[in-house]
């Protein structure tokens, strides 16, 4: 059972990173939690605030981590959901 287990890990770590690169992937994890954590607080405080953009940039940076697999895109799409807040104003 353990070599299964083993087996099917080692096939998705090796699938998902470039040529076996575990780095990539243990970036991407790292960013995809904090920009988490900061879009938890831009979605409390969008609600609280009755702010849409707060609201919306604090969403997509929760969720958009699923869909997005480099760790260069994540960061760009972080970083620009990131100040979206500070520079769109409704």
């Amino acid at each position: 059972m353990r070599s299964g287990l083993r087996m099917v890990f080692e096939v998705r770590v090796y699938a998902a990173g470039q040529k076996g690169d575990n780095r990539v992937l243990v970036d991407t994890l790292i960013a995809s939690i904090f920009l988490g954590i900061i879009g938890s607080g831009y979605f409390m405080y969008g609600k609280k605030a009755h702010r849409p953009v707060p609201l919306v940039s604090g969403v997509l940076l929760c969720v958009f981590p699923y869909f997005i697999d480099g760790f260069l895109w994540t960061m760009v799409i972080g970083a620009v959901l990131l100040a979206a807040p500070f520079v769109i104003t409704l």
